[in-house]
């Protein structure tokens, strides 16, 4: 092989897609907003929780430091459970999703971590969440950008 046939291969895809069936997409971006709602209210529940601990604990002296208690709270409830056994944040286990790497392996905590704060910044600029209307396998841009597809929990994916 010479020097000039070793660069004519052709370009790798910056955000590769899945070759998933059909029914691994059903619905999944529905069911993303409704696990959305829900995880919104568990994170605001558990930061409002720990807020009041802190709260009473110090003698209201970490209200200093309670401002970026919901950021902090979501990162790691978002990498957590998400990096978990079960791939899934609670409120996307209640709509049968599991999230995973785009070569099918389970999500790293780190990978989820930074998954949730591009969620988050992605927020900020909503047209950004259109991108999912145009990709075929449903992904948002956070998504493509963390290396990460959600898919319906079904056990037969051939």
């Amino acid at each position: 092989m010479s020097q000039t046939d070793q660069f004519q291969t052709a370009p790798q895809p910056i955000f590769r897609s899945l070759a998933l069936p059909p029914e691994a997409l059903a619905g999944v971006r529905t069911r993303r907003i409704l696990a959305v709602a829900i995880d919104f209210v568990v994170v605001s529940v558990i930061a409002f929780v720990l807020w009041l601990v802190l709260l009473v604990a110090t003698l209201g002296l970490s209200l200093v430091l309670l401002p970026p208690l919901f950021p902090f709270v979501a990162f790691f409830y978002n990498g957590l459970t998400v990096s978990g056994w079960r791939m899934a944040t609670p409120g996307m286990q209640l709509m049968d999703l599991e999230i995973r790497r785009t070569d099918g392996t389970r999500v790293p905590f780190l990978y989820a971590a930074v998954h949730a704060v591009l969620f988050y910044v992605s927020w900020m600029f909503p047209p950004i969440l259109l991108v999912s209307l145009l990709a075929d396998d449903k992904r948002c841009l956070h998504d493509m950008l963390a290396g990460v597809v959600v898919t319906r929990r079904v056990r037969n994916f051939a």
